[in-house]
């Protein structure tokens, strides 16, 4: 329910001033809010006239207009620090805080190093800054060594839980699927058996994949 309904007289005005007066004025006159004189408007049909529309009073940018000309750089304007940003430039004690060209962090390792990271050792291959190239497991370089690269798909577990004991005999590579089943398996059976369960399923595999160079 309009709680302040128009009254005819009210109409009357609005359609004979829309056309050519601010709606800010109308809302004075007639002591609305400016979106219900706009509501009210739209609702008779009325709009703005085209002389209305061209006119300052109408805020609207117009061909021509150079909004913010008073505030721009004037052609050919040289910037105040122009010449100031040379080879060498520096600023109070910035050149005595620099870092030499070919400046090591302090925490650097040089190719070869090895370091532990969430318990497997990794060794420094290269030195792109790229730490994810840089670095690989050991024990997976062992592997691939021996076996060639791990299949996609696939994972180095170690055999006996030490990641620290890093010889072919103690990895065994699974499936993501097989490392699933592994999982639940040590919460499912009792130790003794989950440890039985996983040397059979290492044997399997051996015997399979002996039988595969065969055929």
């Amino acid at each position: 329910m309009n709680r302040n309904p128009w009254t005819p007289e009210e109409i009357e005005a609005l359609t004979r001033l829309y056309a050519d007066t601010p709606t800010s004025e109308l809302a004075s006159l007639f002591g609305r809010p400016g979106h219900s004189v706009y509501g009210k408007a739209r609702k008779l049909g009325l709009a703005k006239s085209p002389a209305y529309l061209e006119s300052p009073a109408a805020c609207r940018l117009r061909r021509g207009d150079n909004i913010g000309k008073d505030f721009r750089f004037p052609k050919g304007h040289v910037p105040a620090n122009k010449g100031l940003r040379r080879p060498g430039y520096a600023v109070g004690r910035m050149r005595e805080t620099q870092f030499e060209k070919g400046n090591k962090p302090h925490n650097y390792m040089p190719i070869g190093s090895e370091r532990l990271m969430d318990g497997y050792l990794q060794r420094k291959i290269s030195d792109t800054g790229y730490p994810l190239r840089d670095w690989r497991p050991v024990h997976r370089m062992l592997w691939e060594e021996c076996n060639g690269p791990v299949p996609a798909g696939h994972v180095l577990i170690f055999k006996d839980g030490d990641r620290t004991n890093i010889v072919l005999s103690n990895l065994v590579l699974l499936s993501r699927a097989e490392l699933a089943a592994r999982n639940r398996m040590w919460t499912i059976y009792p130790r003794e058996l989950a440890e039985v369960m996983q040397l059979a399923g290492v044997l399997k595999r051996k015997i399979n994949r002996r039988n595969e160079c065969e055929k």
